[in-house]
């Protein structure tokens, strides 16, 4: 997370740096000015996170200064904090008037600035991140909608009526529609149904805006899936806060089901892992297989920039490649000798078994095409769908090459292990017949990290 920037604004300076200090904990970077008008030139010139401003200043108070932040498209989604001796209930009124989001007294700043800040930018980092789908017939509503929501802090993309919004899903995955009933070509009804009726969009929150306040058309929205139903006209500031209020629920229920289902598929992780440990132990010359796979895979990815969530599942995947081994029978499994014709069927059945496996559990859907196709050849003549080239998904085609490298480098029933060199000199020698030469050449990379090599 970047360091927040915020502007202190008062016209003494030893309150700007007692304020200053009291954020300290924040690590933020602190620029001052020491009246409205010099704050606003500075607002307009570079970004802020957050603005702390005084009432009572020379050349521009707060008040003015908080109206001309508010009324400019650049500034007017900057949060702004009062903090002022003035602290009368008009006062403080008047100060959320002009656009303020909180309102502290200097005398209670020492125990209430820091925590106020701290949830401020907290809620306008997650307003940021927000984008709500407007829906609406009229160009005037549209437009007042979006400048609404833009100064409250979200981000807005707008459609001019329900056909037109469901394109606009397809585009782009809004956290929250807000919809008219009354449009044409698609009116709010079908538009409504329309979304619940898709999976991909079912979850979305849909709150309707309608100048029709019948009782009736309440009922049918609220039956349709709408989450909330205003009658224009409405006040913005009130249309802002009910869908902050109704993203912040739907955020904590979705974390809640995250926390649910991690925790679900923490347990089924464990279960398998514990389940090909089990079936590698059946066999001494495979134990622990899986796991170097798994860690050589990561090393690739790690190595190639990739993000920490892709490393972690590559190398759950590649932990878990040989899972459908769990169905082929210990006598071809472990038969010493080389496999008859109908055994080699059996065993080239594995992918496919594991992949089987995997599909019931749907938190592990990401890591079911290294398991089903790390068998695969560039040249088309692997196994179990024959796919050829860039067909087979990368993570699948680098699971390929860790798993040609551990097996020659292992001792087998029917072959001692290769030494490092020499294993080296085969994968590169079947590097465009066999397995991907961008894998190949990634994973060279990674050995050189090594010290001694895996």
């Amino acid at each position: 997370m970047t360091e927040p920037r915020i502007l202190i604004v008062d016209d003494s300076a030893a309150i700007r740096k007692s304020l200053a200090h009291l954020l300290m904990p924040l690590n933020a970077v602190i620029i001052q000015a020491e009246n409205g008008q010099a704050a606003f030139d500075l607002a307009c010139a570079e970004p802020f996170d957050l603005i702390i401003s005084d009432i009572d200043m020379p050349v521009m108070n707060g008040i003015e200064f908080c109206r001309k932040l508010k009324s400019r498209e650049s500034t007017c989604a900057v949060p702004v904090v009062v903090v002022s001796s003035f602290d009368s209930d008009r006062d403080v009124d008047m100060g959320f008037q002009a656009g303020a989001a909180a309102y502290i007294s200097k005398n209670d700043a020492v125990n209430s600035l820091l925590k106020t800040i701290e949830a401020i930018l907290s809620r306008s980092r997650f307003k940021q991140k927000q984008l709500i789908l407007v829906v609406d017939d009229s160009p005037a509503i549209r437009q007042m909608v979006e400048s609404g929501l833009a100064q409250a802090g979200f981000r807005v993309v707008t459609a001019a009526n329900g056909k037109e919004g469901l394109k606009k899903l397809a585009d782009t995955r809004p956290d929250l529609i807000l919809s008219d009933i009354d449009m044409p070509v698609m009116n709010g009804f079908d538009f409504c149904e329309a979304v619940h009726q898709d999976s991909q969009y079912v979850a979305i929150p849909f709150v309707v805006m309608s100048a029709n306040g019948n009782v009736g058309y309440m009922r049918r929205m609220i039956q349709r899936g709408a989450a909330a139903y205003l009658v224009k006209p409405f006040n913005m500031d009130e249309l802002a806060i009910l869908i902050e209020k109704i993203l912040s629920d739907q955020f904590m229920l979705l974390l809640k089901e995250k926390e649910r289902l991690d925790t679900e598929r923490s347990l089924i992780i464990a279960t398998i892992t514990s389940l090909v440990a089990a079936l590698e132990a059946r066999d001494a010359y495979t134990s622990g297989h899986s796991e170097h796979v798994g860690n050589i895979v990561a090393g690739m990815l790690t190595i190639s920039g990739a993000e920490r969530t892709t490393i972690e599942n590559a190398l759950l995947g590649g932990r878990m490649h040989d899972i459908g081994k769990i169905g082929i029978r210990d006598d071809v499994l472990l038969k010493p000798g080389r496999l008859n014709q109908a055994e080699r069927i059996k065993i080239k059945q594995h992918p496919v078994i594991g992949a089987d496996i995997l599909k019931s559990i749907p938190s592990l859907a990401n890591i079911i095409s290294i398991v089903q196709y790390h068998h695969e050849r560039m040249d088309g003549k692997g196994y179990p769908s024959g796919l050829r080239g860039d067909k087979i998904p990368l993570w699948a085609r680098m699971t390929a090459v860790a798993d040609t490298y551990h097996a020659l480098t292992s001792d087998r029933p029917y072959r001692k292990a290769v030494n490092r060199e020499n294993a080296l000199q085969i994968i590169a020698e079947v590097s465009g017949k066999q397995l991907c030469p961008e894998c190949v050449e990634l994973f060279f990379t990674w050995m050189k990290t090594r010290v001694g090599g895996e």
